[in-house]
């Protein structure tokens, strides 16, 4: 075989994989195209917000794993250019499912699962980020976009103070960078509706606008 088919058929799985949309399949389940209620976005928040949380958390939890399963199976051990682009073609499948008329979520749990596979220090770095920032404005797009953004100066971070081996900084980094503008992409509607100041709020995780609502 090519040297190189193998690695672009494993590519072309991860997409697949990550094509298998967990709002949408479950959705199917239901009767429902979440695509056609709330925000219209294929996945996890919209589905907590229209179906509630145990279809949310089931939703969380397919696109969590199949990102897992691309990167550990089609992408093999280690944090390779071949396992996070494995992990990518995932994020991509989830956002563009070509099983779902490329009509897909936002990508950022399918990057999650991504991270959990290639390096879980940096998955509990980015969700920290996405913690706090949520803490401070309530906004889940604006805590994915700023926790994506993150990820590339963490793993610069990590690699500077010996945390993660050297070798795994360059796909780390590159993996980093291309989710940080697919999220910044997929969350534009949201930033338009930041600019007109209609961006729902989480308002149980939003600890600074009860401290407001209290002063």
């Amino acid at each position: 075989m090519d040297p190189l088919l193998a690695p672009l058929l494993r590519l072309i799985g991860a997409y697949l994989l990550g094509s298998l949309n967990g709002a949408l399949l479950l959705g199917r389940l239901r009767g429902v195209d979440i695509r056609t209620q709330g925000s219209g976005n294929a996945g996890g928040t919209n589905a907590l917000r229209t179906q509630g949380p145990a279809f949310a958390l089931g939703v969380v939890v397919i696109d969590v794993l199949k990102a897992w399963i691309a990167v550990r199976v089609l992408g093999g051990p280690g944090t390779t250019w071949l396992a996070v682009g494995c992990g990518l073609a995932a994020v991509l499948g989830h956002v563009y499912p070509v099983f779902h008329g490329f009509r897909g979520g936002k990508g950022v749990a399918t990057l999650l699962g991504t991270l959990l596979a290639v390096s879980p220090l940096l998955l509990a770095g980015v969700l920290g980020v996405w913690l706090v920032m949520m803490m401070l404005s309530g906004m889940v797009g604006l805590g994915s976009i700023v926790a994506s953004a993150a990820l590339p100066l963490m793993a610069l971070l990590a690699a500077r103070q010996g945390i993660i081996d050297a070798s795994a900084l360059p796909p780390l980094l590159g993996f980093g960078v291309a989710c940080a503008l697919l999220v910044l992409w997929t969350h534009r509607a949201n930033l338009a509706r930041m600019r007109a100041g209609t961006e729902p709020r989480a308002k149980r995780l939003w600890l600074l606008g009860r401290l407001r609502g209290r002063a």
